[in-house]
């Protein structure tokens, strides 16, 4: 299949000032600044094919947005090379901006005082899409949102959820080959989360478009994307499933038992069990497990406690995801 983005050792370095303290050294960054070059992508390379969503994880400032945003055309890079679609993002030319799409949680594209069907209409002015292919778009979309009864109403007295909604379909519209998400459930309830996050799987489905996601939501990442790319200081440090991640660094699994009866206190069980108590109530035992040991410590609980209801989860992919960023070198070969 033919891979609708690729980089290869792309790179960006930004030049800032030097951070000066007191008085005095205001006074000299007048006359001569000194300045810093933050690299903040070392040599990434990436391939996305169409239908395939890939999930970008890092901690703040690890490059995800800097990334985005020169894949989208908004920032040059210093170094390396970009192909989406067959264009040069940097050059910005209409061909290529008609068919991406950038969705920033934490910046709007829609006017603040207009109703969201009259910043559709303008956008199909900009992007010049046919009335018939328009309104068969926003007919689908506005259906898979639900937000039909919001339309007619400003932007600005919209709810956060709702305006994300109207954020997606006006990036949307024009059907783009290439989406970009950056952060786009961010601050939103949990029953917003799920709406755009089951529809954003819809989407892909049928159309099929090359994503590209950045979220610290863990749910984002795990629901959304079956490939991730973990950045760490700029520079990937894991390229592949999400699935081996999970099975290589989730070296425990959380085993939750529902007791009949006050039988927690057994500190003769609890102590030679191969466990960790993460908590302990009366009624309630949850233990971190080791994943080679799971068995054993579960058939020791039955055999000597009355267990209503047990439970075996593996960590939270969060958490997995942070061992790694904190390890100096890539999956394949992690330091001790």
């Amino acid at each position: 299949m033919t891979n609708v983005i690729q980089t290869k050792d792309l790179s960006k370095v930004f030049r800032v000032h030097k951070k000066t303290a007191g008085f005095v050294g205001s006074l000299k960054s007048l006359v001569k600044r000194d300045w810093i070059d933050k690299q903040a992508l070392k040599n990434v390379s990436l391939q996305v094919s169409p239908g395939e969503i890939l999930g970008l994880v890092g901690a703040n400032g690890a490059g995800k947005t800097t990334l985005v945003k020169i894949l989208a055309g908004i920032i040059h890079p210093t170094g390396g090379s970009i192909s989406i679609l067959g264009h040069n993002p940097w050059d910005r030319a209409n061909e290529f901006r008609r068919q991406i799409s950038l969705i920033m949680g934490q910046k709007a594209q829609l006017w603040w005082d207009l109703p969201a069907e009259d910043c559709f209409l303008l956008l199909r002015e900009i992007y010049q899409i046919p009335h018939a292919q328009y309104k068969q778009n926003l007919d689908y979309l506005v259906q898979s949102l639900a937000v039909k009864d919001q339309l007619n109403i400003q932007i600005r007295r919209l709810s956060l959820g709702e305006r994300m909604k109207m954020e997606l379909i006006a990036a949307l519209l024009h059907t783009p080959r290439v989406v970009f998400f950056d952060e786009p459930t961010i601050g939103l309830d949990l029953t917003a989360q799920n709406a755009i996050r089951n529809f954003i799987l819809e989407y892909r489905k049928i159309h099929q478009p090359a994503m590209i996601l950045t979220s610290h939501y863990m749910e984002d990442i795990e629901k959304l994307c079956p490939r991730i790319a973990i950045i760490k200081d700029g520079q990937i440090v894991y390229d592949g499933e999400l699935a081996k991640v999970v099975n290589t660094y989730a070296n425990h699994k959380i085993l939750s038992l529902e007791l009949e009866g006050d039988q927690s206190q057994n500190p003769s069980l609890i102590r030679d069990l191969k466990a960790e108590v993460i908590l302990q109530e009366p009624n309630l035992l949850k233990l971190k497990v080791a994943r080679g040991d799971v068995a054993s410590v579960a058939s020791s609980i039955l055999k000597q406690m009355t267990v209503k209801d047990l439970s075996i989860e593996s960590e939270d992919i969060g958490v997995i995801i942070e061992k790694l960023i904190r390890r100096d070198s890539t999956l394949g070969h992690p330091s001790p």
